[in-house]
């Protein structure tokens, strides 16, 4: 999935959060929607101007963020 024709970061919007483009509804948002147990169809009768492809773009965002995030195991003593 190609999020970045659909997830834009403007620091005059929402501080620079990421958000949907045209909109300001951050990943965060949906993302946390979802993590709530909000089926992709609550979400779209909610937002109407929202589309599956725009969920879907959050979820593949944050997947990316997750990809690179790097792990430094805590030393034991």
């Amino acid at each position: 999935m190609e999020w970045r024709s659909r997830i834009v970061i403007d620091p005059r919007i929402l501080v620079g959060k990421p958000v949907i483009r045209g909109t300001r509804i951050s990943v965060e948002f949906v993302v946390d929607l979802l993590a709530a147990g909000w089926s992709h169809q609550q979400v779209l009768e909610s937002y109407p101007h929202l589309s599956e492809m725009d969920i879907r773009a959050c979820l593949a965002y944050a997947g990316e963020l997750l990809h690179e995030e790097q792990v430094h195991p805590l030393k034991t003593a």
